[in-house]
Order: structure tokens, then C-alpha cells, then sequence
């Protein structure tokens, strides 16, 4: 338990879990790139993209988005377990502290649809 009565530990945890959004983010947006780098490599010089060389950015991809949607899940976990350690007088009256879980969770499950759609659009 906290009992700091201070809400701005409840403001520092939320900043810090907006971070881990961001960061999720950013994997999701560098795996779908190095996933359409493989493509885009294999459009312009057919010849010289092993069939390797594709599988390998297409899993690296997959495996940055998949890894931007285990943060964006993980870092929801971690700040709800925070949110039970505050006290009440930690969380301001009307301020809607939940809406920064939803978006990870948004962002995670959206992370999953792009893997799914990836995995669809390649067979």
C-alpha cells in the first residue's frame, strides 16, 4: 500500500505506462516495415532475394510486432497491479485513469489482426 495521498504517483505510473505504449507501438511499426522491406526487395530485384532472405524478414517482422503486442499487454499488467497498491486519496476524483489500459489493450489486439492479416496476404 502507498499511502502517499499523493496523486501524482498515479500520474508518474501513467506516464510511464503512455511510454510502454510508444514503445509497443514503435515494434509493431519496425516489424511491419522490415516484413514489407522483404517484399519491396523482392519486387525491385526478384533475382538477387533469396527465398531465405524472405522468410527471414517475414519472421523478424512478425516476431517485432509480436513482441510490440506482448508490451502493450504486459505493461497494462504491470500498471493495473500498481493501481491496486495506490489509496484512494491517490486517484483524483473524476480523472479517468482506465483509459490508458484501453488503448494498450486496443494497441495489443490490433498488433494480433496485423499478424493475422500478414499471415492471410502471404498464402
Amino acid at each position: 500500500m502507498s499511502d502517499l495521498k499523493d496523486p501524482r504517483v498515479l500520474f508518474a505510473a501513467e506516464r510511464t505506462l503512455l511510454a510502454w505504449n510508444r514503445t509497443s507501438l514503435s515494434f509493431i511499426a519496425f516489424g511491419f516495415l522490415i516484413e514489407r522491406a522483404g517484399l519491396l526487395l523482392h519486387v525491385l530485384a526478384p533475382e538477387s532475394v533469396g527465398v531465405v532472405n524472405a522468410m527471414l524478414g517475414f519472421w523478424i517482422g512478425i516476431l517485432f510486432i509480436l513482441l510490440g503486442a506482448f508490451a502493450a499487454v504486459w505493461s497494462s499488467r504491470q500498471f493495473r497491479a500498481l493501481l491496486r497498491t495506490l489509496s484512494p486519496a491517490e486517484f483524483p476524483t473524476g480523472y479517468g485513469f482506465r483509459w490508458g489500459l484501453a488503448v494498450n489493450m486496443v494497441v495489443a489486439f490490433l498488433g494480433l489482426v496485423l499478424v493475422g492479416a500478414l499471415f492471410i496476404g502471404r498464402g
